[in-house]
């Protein structure tokens, strides 16, 4: 870990730490995965944002967009792959203890 942790802040994968994608992984982190429109209430993204925002998690293999039709009415689930269930273990893991170094920081 850096010396001084705001030089750390810099080090975290950007991909994941835009809010919008944070809040999407950090939803998802807490289900086995979830359907389109409780992910966008739970966000409040708009579809077109959210759609974006999956399309960039999905190609980086951190999500998995499970498209079919529910009797004739079209349904979408996302959920995490092993691979994104793992980067926001360790998303957060890393800001947690950010945040303990710059408590310490802090006190010096």
């Amino acid at each position: 870990m850096a010396e001084q942790p705001f030089e750390e802040l810099a080090g975290l994968d950007r991909l994941i730490h835009e809010p919008a994608r944070l809040a999407i992984m950090t939803a998802l982190s807490a289900s086995a995965g979830t359907d389109f429109l409780f992910l966008q209430r739970l966000t409040g993204l708009t579809k077109g944002n959210l759609s974006s925002h999956l399309s960039k998690l999905e190609g980086a293999g951190l999500v998995r967009v499970k498209k079919r039709f529910v009797g004739k009415r079209p349904n979408t689930t996302v959920s995490l792959t092993e691979e994104g269930r793992a980067a926001i273990d360790e998303h957060w893991r890393r800001l947690e203890k950010l945040r303990e170094v710059a408590r310490e920081w802090r006190r010096h």
